[in-house]
């Protein structure tokens, strides 16, 4: 009687088995997303993108942090934020024939700067001054590849519901 028992059990493993591998290679032929078992492309975003990814979540949250004067969120996403045009600059070093390192230069070094020292001294008034010449050199930059369409603008709401951005005490 357990003879008969363990050769079903087994062969049921077996059929199982077989069934899960002739799904799993069908499955990954049919897959509109490629092969898993591929090696990686190299990741190479386009200027839009590395905007999209990192610069404007980053001017956004530097704005935030800084209308809720939490300083020391705002001295991190500034750093994140010279970091991301860094990126930029270093992974689309010419954009529409323009050196990319001198456009962010010329755009933001001064604002950034600026935004430093408010930021280590704590100036409200000198924050958003200088947040306000951070986006009119985003938007000067815009303008002169031939993007004047995209206009950044000093956030009035959060679009991170999931981040608080007043000071912790």
């Amino acid at each position: 009687m357990r003879g008969p028992l363990i050769a079903g059990v087994v062969g049921a493993v077996i059929m199982a088995s077989a069934t899960v591998a002739v799904l799993s290679d069908r499955t990954a032929a049919q897959s509109p997303f490629g092969d898993p078992n591929a090696e990686p492309a190299p990741f190479n975003p386009q200027m839009g993108a590395l905007m999209s990814m990192l610069i404007q979540p980053r001017h956004t949250k530097l704005g935030l942090a800084g209308n809720a004067e939490n300083w020391p969120l705002a001295g991190y996403m500034l750093k994140e934020l010279r970091q991301g045009f860094a990126v930029v600059a270093k992974a689309v070093p010419r954009w529409k024939g323009l050196p990319v390192p001198d456009l962010v230069d010329a755009a933001v070094s001064q604002p950034l700067t600026l935004l430093d020292y408010a930021i280590k001294l704590k100036y409200r008034r000198q924050f958003d001054e200088a947040y306000e010449g951070l986006t009119k050199g985003c938007n000067a930059c815009h303008a002169t590849t031939d993007h004047a369409f995209v206009v950044i603008k000093v956030p009035d709401a959060s679009s991170f519901p999931d981040q608080e951005f007043a000071p912790q005490r």
